[in-house]
């Protein structure tokens, strides 16, 4: 249960780095309370889901969630390269979460 909270917080951190980029530096309310909102949401499941999971693979799940997830949406809906190194990079970070969740009992 606590991965699929986990997995949850790192979807939440990729809806508040969006919607952060929707607010144009919190100009914009909408998005603003939007972004505050799944900012709350996710530091709140985070912080259960570390109840059973260890800290360093609760804290590299949940941010490799967001920034693979981030670079996705950026280059889905904000028209931003996706050249073979950013790619690669991403790639990369997803081996690493596979190889923390394996190697991690629970």
């Amino acid at each position: 249960m606590a991965w699929l909270i986990l997995v949850l917080a790192g979807i939440l951190e990729i809806v508040w780095a969006y919607t952060m980029k929707l607010s144009h530096g919190f100009t914009r309310l909408g998005p603003s309370a939007i972004t505050l909102a799944a900012m709350i949401a996710s530091f709140a499941l985070l912080a259960h889901a570390m109840r059973t999971l260890p800290l360093g693979t609760a804290y590299t799940v949940w941010t490799g969630i967001g920034a693979v997830g981030a670079f996705t949406v950026g280059i889905l809906f904000l028209n931003e390269p996706a050249n073979l190194l950013r790619v690669l990079a991403a790639v990369l970070i997803v081996s690493g979460l596979v190889l923390m969740k394996v190697a991690t009992p629970g």
